[in-house]
């Protein structure tokens, strides 16, 4: 009976290690899997037990000492990424946790705010001494009960090998181990380790990244026009590259083109390689921003570290208003300081009041009309730079928002006809055929960007819309390349002529070969808004080897 509690315990002592979230609360839920943390601790006790006799309580004390903080930095783990959609990053959060707890205790009366700070402090060491204690019990138990006959066991030793081995083969990226192997908490924390100590060495960080564009020149080809950068969300190669969904495709991009040609103006596309495929959207957004490769998400890290100048930085200079639009986002967000935004509007501040249609229940289409709303552009006052991030079409791709011809209704309270609400509410995500969703939602985003273009007809404005990624290989099949679309759209005659010179082809359907990398259209487009640079530069720039 013995035997069977200390086996209880040590399944115990796996799951505190192994735990996921309980989406979208902050709640856990168990794991079958088995633990790396695990493994390795109940390994030293073994060799311990086999080779220096019973461990101690003073060992045992310091063992369930450990894991208490290994336990909390398994919740950090997995907990942010499932509240705040992003990786745990040290260097930003723990300069952000200050400002968030002052923030909130500014809502509250002083004398109240200092007895919850108190109150919460005193809680959050209670439960911490109260799970070393509960650790230490449950590792006294098994020390006592179960590792003395596992030291002495071949079959004992045989097995916890062999668990050793599928944890390595977990550490090293093999995908068999996934289903029985949960993520390991230490190579996150030792990666953030590694980072801070190259972010504290002087100058580390500039070292490891390769050199920014000259953010120089002026933007007089531009004559003050608007900019607006739209970051389609996994509007990706395959659209052309797969013939059913470049066929359902072909009317949207129909549409589009009869949208700029109704609204006079002209549109060009072309092919640009992302530095992600399937997800990770802000490695694409920041590559075009800085002009820096960011296929490396080391990169990214680092970059945001510095005090590097991004296209924001460079439009700002030159008199404009500068705003990012990120409707995904919903969480505090203190690296936007690196990219230099004049305004940022994230998903709360649109104020949507809608049916919430699915994970990213904001539409676009009703993020851009609200922006116009918010914002709107006076006849006189500085020209504007915009950033549009867009969210509806990430995956699961589904329920595909209606879309509503009317952009004055969407603002509304029944933003939809009320049946083709009903059908989007009805619509559940297939996770195992993400391809009609994926289809739809793309028809989606180019039904908005048509109306978009519509609604804005007469303003002098120049646009660029591309896909940040490829959507996951889910839709896409295995070995694709990491190409994505890019349309430019004008109404000045010279601007395209200069695009033109670059490789942009007239109409909505790309043609390879792509242009060269994400990063490389930063300098494209400050050489094309630069009046000092001629038109023949842009053409010798066209033959030049894009980046590797």
């Amino acid at each position: 009976m013995s035997a069977w509690r200390a086996g209880l315990a040590l399944l115990l002592l796996n799951a505190l290690l192994s735990f996921n979230l309980l989406w979208p609360t902050p709640l856990i839920q168990p794991d079958h899997r088995l633990a790396p943390a695990f493994i390795l601790l109940w390994t030293g006790l073994l060799a311990w037990q086999r080779w220096r006799g019973a461990p101690g309580p003073r060992l045992l004390g310091a063992v369930a000492g450990f894991m208490t903080l290994l336990v909390l930095l398994r919740y950090l783990d997995v907990a942010v990424p499932g509240l705040f959609g992003r990786p745990i990053n040290l260097y930003w959060d723990v300069q952000h946790l200050p400002r968030f707890l002052w923030v909130s205790a500014e809502q509250m009366h002083p004398l109240l705010a200092v007895l919850a700070g108190g109150l919460g402090l005193l809680l959050i060491v209670a439960g911490l001494v109260g799970l070393k204690r509960g650790l230490q019990a449950l590792w006294t138990r098994v020390a006592r009960e179960l590792l003395p006959q596992a030291a002495r066991s071949r079959l004992a030793w045989a097995l916890t090998a062999f668990g050793l081995l599928s944890v390595a083969g977990n550490v090293a990226g093999l995908p068999i181990t996934w289903p029985y192997i949960s993520k390991p908490i230490l190579p996150t924390y030792a990666r953030q380790a590694e980072l801070l100590l190259v972010i504290a060495s002087p100058g580390g960080a500039e070292r490891e990244l390769p050199p920014s564009p000259r953010f120089e020149g002026n933007l007089d080809a531009l004559g003050g026009q608007d900019f607006k950068l739209f970051f389609l969300e996994s509007y990706g190669a395959i659209v052309d590259d797969d013939p059913a969904m470049r066929a359902a495709l072909a009317p949207a991009r129909a549409e589009l083109a009869r949208a700029a040609a109704d609204s006079g103006r002209w549109i060009l596309s072309a092919y640009l390689r992302s530095p992600t495929y399937g997800g990770a959207s802000d490695l694409a957004h920041l590559s075009l921003l800085s002009g820096i490769d960011l296929g490396e998400p080391r990169r990214h890290d680092l970059l945001l570290t510095t005090e590097r100048k991004t296209l924001v930085h460079h439009f700002t200079r030159h008199g404009y208003r500068s705003f990012g639009v990120y409707p995904g986002l919903s969480w505090a967000w203190p690296e936007s300081r690196h990219y230099g935004y004049e305004t940022l509007v994230d998903g709360p501040g649109l104020a949507y009041t809608g049916p919430k249609l699915g994970f990213w229940w904001i539409p676009d289409q009703y993020s851009l009309a609200k922006l116009e709303q918010m914002h709107p552009r006076p006849v006189e006052g500085p020209p504007r730079f915009m950033v549009y991030a867009s969210i509806t079409s990430h995956i699961p791709f589904s329920p595909v928002p209606p879309y509503q011809p009317d952009w004055s209704q969407v603002l509304g309270p029944e933003p939809f006809e009320p049946q083709a609400t009903a059908r989007a509410l009805a619509e559940q995500p297939d996770w195992l055929d993400l391809r009609p969703g994926f289809t739809g939602m793309m028809v989606y985003n180019l039904q908005v960007m048509a109306g978009y273009l519509r609604a804005q007809a007469g303003r002098p404005e120049l646009l660029l819309m591309l896909g940040d990624h490829q959507p996951a290989s889910g839709v896409t099949g295995p070995g694709q390349p990491w190409e994505v679309p890019v349309h430019v759209v004008g109404t000045d005659p010279a601007l395209r002529a200069r695009f033109e010179a670059l490789g942009f082809r007239p109409g909505v359907q790309p043609q390879r070969p792509a242009l060269g990398g994400m990063h490389d259209l930063t300098g494209m487009l400050l050489r094309s808004f630069d009046s000092g640079t001629p038109l023949a530069a842009l053409s010798d720039a066209r033959r030049m080897p894009p980046s590797p």
